[in-house]
């Protein structure tokens, strides 16, 4: 029997989903046609996405889930596997044991997506009431958070300072400046802001554990705050309602419309790698760590409950390699 209520399973996330990637943000190509599949499957494809339809999710996992679960149930239609694998539990991890060994190497699927797709499975199967499969997740090398090199900061700035909405202009610059996290972002309110003639403090309340916070407001963001205030009565609903952030029907704006805001920001900036409102906030932890800065310091300006998490702003980046790779010498 399924359950609409069973966990999503999440490999290896660190202390905060909010410091990943989310999918909903992403910056990337139409996925293909649907994997065709038997009747009988299809059946049994079909009863999981009524699942996931009823549960608690977004709709970027909903399709990110039910695609993989479709291609796992494709893989099984096309293998001689051992027992029943969607009805006996030894049967299950076997085939799941070795739907792993294809992704790698057959498939030759990167780990992080091995990973994303085993917890698909995993959701899939507890679904089904069948429970979880005993399958090892792999290894995740951990690279550094993905922040903005030097140029890219640039483009993003001056993507910003083009824009004409003074909204739109101070939400580009508070997870850069202050490196909030998109929900703590719209879940300032007026309040929360507090300007002096030279310096300004943004109150935090909505981190992990709600916790409290105080950040210094950097000049660029408080200039762009100031604006906004002397804007923001003239937008419907601002004397009733606290947000700082409103949407044009006088609403506290949502994290789904402050990330397509962010999301339009990064396609003038023409940022080419996949974009989050994230990369914001790692760029931010990660110039002020390699600034120098004590990551105690840092952590408790991004809201870190574990020095650990703020360390991976210490690891080697892509770009970081490729420098060391191309200061070998050569013989020419």
């Amino acid at each position: 029997m399924t359950s609409d209520n069973a966990a999503l399973a999440s490999p290896n996330r660190p202390e905060s989903t909010s410091d990943n990637t989310s999918p909903p943000e992403i910056l990337r190509r139409a996925g293909a046609r649907p994997v065709p599949l038997p009747t009988h499957l299809e059946v049994v494809h079909a009863e999981y996405a009524a699942a996931l339809q009823r549960a608690p999710v977004d709709d970027d996992t909903r399709r990110a889930y039910s695609s993989r679960v479709r291609q796992y149930l494709a893989w099984l239609e096309g293998t001689d596997v051992d027992g029943d694998p969607l009805v006996d539990a030894n049967g299950r991890d076997w085939a799941v044991r070795d739907y792993r060994a294809h992704l790698q190497s057959v498939a030759k699927r990167k780990p992080s997506t091995i990973n994303t797709t085993l917890a698909a499975i995993a959701d899939f199967y507890t679904r089904r009431g069948l429970g979880a499969p005993d399958v090892r997740r792999l290894e995740l090398p951990q690279p550094a958070p993905r922040a903005l090199a030097p140029r890219e900061a640039t483009r993003w700035l001056r993507a910003v300072q083009g824009c004409l909405h003074p909204r739109d202009r101070l939400l580009g610059l508070i997870p850069f400046y202050a490196g909030l996290r998109i929900g703590e972002t719209v879940a300032l309110d007026v309040d929360d802001v507090r300007l002096s003639a030279r310096k300004g403090v943004l109150i935090v309340r909505s981190g992990k554990g709600d916790r409290y916070r105080e950040l210094p407001v950097h000049p660029e963001l408080r200039a762009n705050l100031a604006i906004w205030l002397d804007e923001r009565p003239n937008w419907p609903g601002a004397n009733a309602n606290p947000a700082l952030l409103l949407n044009h029907r006088g609403g506290r704006l949502t994290t789904r419309g402050a990330r397509d805001v962010l999301v339009a920001l990064a396609v003038e900036a023409r940022l080419e790698e996949e974009f989050t409102s994230h990369v914001l906030r790692h760029t931010f932890g990660t110039t002020l760590v390699r600034s120098g800065h004590d990551l105690v310091l840092v952590a408790e300006l991004m809201g870190h409950q574990r020095l650990e998490t703020t360390r991976g702003y210490t690891r080697p980046s892509r770009a970081d390699r490729e420098r060391a790779i191309s200061s070998l010498p050569t013989d020419r």
